[in-house]
C-alpha cells in the first residue's frame, strides 16, 4: 500500500462530518429523554357551559385610594371605620359582589395595605385592582 502525499498547497475544501455526527447525536439524546416530559397529560376540569341565566350578578363595589390617603367607597367619600361598615355589609350580601381597588400611582402602601387586609378580614372573597386607563 502506498501512500501519496500532496505537492500541491490549495485549501482542503470537504466537510468534516464527524463534529456534525456528534452534535446530532447529543440532540437525540436530548430529544429521547424530553419527549416523555413533553407528552405528560395533565387532567384538566374545566367549567361546563350552563343554560341558566345568572339572576345573582351584582354590580362590583369600587374603592378608589388616593395619593393623599384619601378613600373613596363607590366615589363617596370615606374614612377607616366607615370603610370596614362597608366592607362588613358586602361581605354578609348573599351574593357578594366584587371589590374592585383603585390606588393612586402616589398611594401609601400602609393605607392599601390596610384596606386590603380589612376586606380579606370582612370575609370578602373576590378583590380585583383595576388601574388607570
Amino acid at each position: 500500500m502506498a501512500f501519496t502525499t500532496r505537492a500541491s498547497s490549495t485549501a482542503i475544501s470537504t466537510i468534516n462530518v464527524t463534529p456534525l455526527v456528534d452534535v446530532l447525536l447529543v440532540l437525540l439524546i436530548i430529544f429521547m429523554i424530553t419527549a416523555p416530559v413533553i407528552t405528560h397529560k395533565v387532567k384538566v376540569d374545566l367549567p361546563q357551559f350552563s343554560q341558566e341565566a345568572k339572576a345573582d350578578v351584582t354590580e362590583p363595589v369600587r374603592l378608589a385610594i388616593r395619593s393623599d390617603g384619601s378613600m373613596y367607597w363607590n366615589d363617596t367619600p370615606v374614612n377607616q371605620i366607615e370603610l370596614n361598615a362597608q366592607l362588613a355589609i358586602a361581605a354578609l350580601q348573599k351574593a357578594q359582589p366584587a371589590l374592585q381597588v383603585d390606588a393612586a400611582d402616589g398611594a401609601s402602601y400602609e393605607v392599601v395595605a390596610r384596606a386590603l387586609s380589612s376586606a380579606k378580614a370582612q370575609g370578602l372573597s373576590r378583590i380585583d385592582f383595576v388601574g388607570n386607563h
